[in-house]
């Protein structure tokens, strides 16, 4: 299965959304505009309702993913900030195409889901929402960096794998206790993260310490992006600029191709990064 995806993403990584939770944040916010302003406009025409998709509403499938984690006046900036550190951090380790899948997957799941139940029991549930599909993006976070440390509220250092411990607890308490479309956004969204794990996740190099050690890296790398060496030669000023991205094998950074990936290769024994067209079509460094 690992190998199959390999090769669908070969092909198929040109096409992925770069920077996906950029997008993502615009539309929760587009959908916080619509919350505090005409909330019944919402589960009026835009939620997630299986009766109406197969009555030829399909613009639902996608317009249930504008209703926010939160409609709190108080914790939307955390929220929105925390998904957004969330998800560019996944797709920086992952690669675009591979947070695509992630995250798509559970939207796709999400909606099968409402739609086999509604055909199975004739209940249409309105209240599902990408709420679940963002709580696991903590799972996915934990379980690549969880000795990462973020500040909660902007004040409280905690680790990220103890935020997971209570993301897991919180996810069981809701189970118990929710509704119909509660149990089902959360199962989906679980689901979604397990098939997810075992495709992906479980590779040897995508350890914490590996991850960790690129995220410095990267860290370094930005900022040295931003230097300019000058060198006056004669009435000239010669300025070299500092790559962040620079390909082991053609030697292509961001400069030379702007539209170019670039990632590090989890199973090589070093800070080696390559361009899309050599990620999966390289010797490992061993």
């Amino acid at each position: 299965m690992k190998n199959l995806f390999a090769r669908i993403e070969k092909k198929c990584s040109k096409f992925a959304i770069k920077h996906l939770m950029n997008y993502i944040i615009i539309i929760y916010a587009i959908g916080l505009v619509i919350s505090w302003t005409a909330p019944e406009f919402y589960y009026r025409y835009l939620s997630l309702d299986a009766a109406m998709i197969l009555r030829g509403e399909v613009w639902r499938i996608f317009s249930f993913l504008l209703q926010s984690p939160t409609n709190s006046p108080i914790f939307v900036i955390f929220s929105l900030y925390l998904y957004y550190f969330l998800g560019r951090s996944l797709e920086n380790y992952w690669g675009a195409f591979r947070f695509n899948v992630f995250y798509f997957s559970g939207v796709i799941f999400t909606v099968l889901a409402a739609i086999i139940i509604y055909l199975i029991t004739g209940i249409s549930y309105t209240g599902i929402s990408t709420y679940y599909i963002n709580m696991s993006l903590f799972l996915a976070f934990a379980t690549v960096i969880p000795d990462m440390e973020i500040l909660l509220m902007f004040l409280i250092p905690v680790k990220m794998k103890y935020i997971a411990y209570l993301d897991v607890a919180f996810l069981i308490y809701e189970i118990v206790i929710g509704d119909a479309a509660t149990r089902i956004s959360i199962i989906v969204s679980l689901l979604n993260f397990l098939l997810y794990f075992f495709i992906f996740m479980r590779d040897k190099g995508y350890t914490a310490k590996n991850v960790f050690r690129k995220m410095e890296y990267q860290r370094k790398a930005a900022s040295g992006m931003e230097e300019k060496y000058q060198r006056q030669t004669g009435n000239q000023t010669v300025i070299r600029r500092v790559t962040r991205h620079k390909c082991a094998i053609c030697g292509k950074t961001e400069l030379t191709d702007p539209d170019m990936e670039f990632r590090f290769c989890s199973r090589c024994n070093g800070n080696y990064e390559y361009c899309s067209d050599h990620i999966n079509n390289h010797t490992h460094v061993i």
